[in-house]
């Protein structure tokens, strides 16, 4: 019987979790056929032993994954931002209410999905993640050396650059009046700083390997005004370019035009 229900599922919409999941199914004439709660072994196991059928679910953390772990078993999977997702929530929010809006949503036919990302480009997003992270830490450094030399009537401009000069000059000027504690302090602030320099310039280095191998990225490098950062941001962004209807419709995914 059991199995009978399985492949009776034509729809499915999956509510992902990072250990529990609602799954909720729908036979091709869209009566519901299934709605239960499963661990993460058993979602697995429960999609392999379905029939090749429609897959919705939500863009969020982990989803890429999933689509491909699906995608295998030979399901059509698409992905969904939530915003598109809440029109379809019939009644008080809850994992398997969700799972419903989203097997509901995933069948309609003008919804916007979301690109896949293959693990390629995770990789690069990756790295520009923890760039992005590197540089903030950095910038807050110089912030903090900037305000402390302050309290000692240290005036620094702003920017990373008037830093990395000043601070070597202030170090080895033995007539400031600075105790050796807060030298001591003000040199591994700098030290510290530099390390996020290195850090940064070696995930640049990547990402500049990465835009020189792939074709993509060279055509990017092509257009006046894009480096390396933005191709490879471009290329872990967009996915399957042919999720987008036209070029408008991906500059207004971009924030750069209206739908």
């Amino acid at each position: 019987m059991k199995e009978t229900k399985n492949k009776e599922i034509k729809v499915l919409g999956i509510d992902l979790a990072k250990q529990s999941f609602h799954v909720y199914g729908v036979d091709e004439a869209g009566r519901k056929v299934i709605s239960k709660k499963l661990n993460r072994a058993q979602l697995t196991a429960f999609v392999a032993n379905l029939e090749p059928c429609l897959i919705g679910l939500e863009a969020c953390g982990g989803a890429h994954h999933w689509v491909r772990v699906f995608t295998q078993y030979g399901h059509q999977v698409r992905m969904m931002a939530p915003q598109f997702v809440k029109p379809y929530v019939k009644s008080n929010k809850n994992d398997a209410v969700d799972a419903e809006a989203i097997c509901e949503a995933v069948q309609r036919p003008n919804m916007r999905f979301v690109p896949v990302k293959q693990i390629e480009q995770q990789d690069i997003q990756s790295l520009h993640r923890v760039r992005s992270q590197l540089v903030d830490r950095r910038t807050a450094q110089a912030n903090q050396i900037r305000g402390l030399l302050l309290e000692y009537g240290l005036v620094i401009a702003k920017g990373i650059g008037q830093v990395r000069k000043a601070i070597p000059v202030i170090l080895e000027d033995a007539d400031q009046t600075l105790t050796p504690l807060f030298r001591e302090l003000l040199n591994e602030l700098y030290q510290e700083l530099i390390h996020l320099d290195e850090k940064i310039a070696s995930i640049e280095r990547k990402l500049a390997a990465i835009c020189t191998q792939n074709e993509d990225c060279q055509r990017l490098l092509s257009i006046p005004g894009i480096g390396v950062l933005t191709a490879t941001a471009l290329i872990a962004a967009i996915g399957d370019i042919k999720v987008f209807k036209s070029g408008r419709e991906l500059a207004a995914w971009l924030g750069l035009a209206g739908w």
